[in-house]
């Protein structure tokens, strides 16, 4: 396996992570009320308390993002 494939494959995880991001962002944002009471079948929570957890989630998966899709890239452009 050469450096370029290995590139080529975060990137394209990079690209499918971040849309797997926009797409939660965007159900989060767009079937708020509805996301509330699919979960509020199973757990008892707040909506304030609903909202952290995915605002907290959603910061998780990004900070993993560019820790093991960006940082490897940028390593392997400065290396290769």
């Amino acid at each position: 396996m050469t450096v370029d494939i290995v590139r080529d494959a975060l990137l394209w995880c990079f690209i499918i992570n971040m849309g797997l991001l926009l797409w939660w962002v965007m159900f989060f944002t767009l079937a708020h009320d509805w996301m509330y009471r699919f979960h509020g079948k199973w757990f008892k929570l707040s909506v304030a308390h609903f909202d952290a957890i995915h605002y907290a989630g959603m910061a998780f998966f990004k900070i993993c993002i560019f820790l093991f899709n960006i940082v490897p890239y940028v390593a392997l452009l400065i290396v290769g």
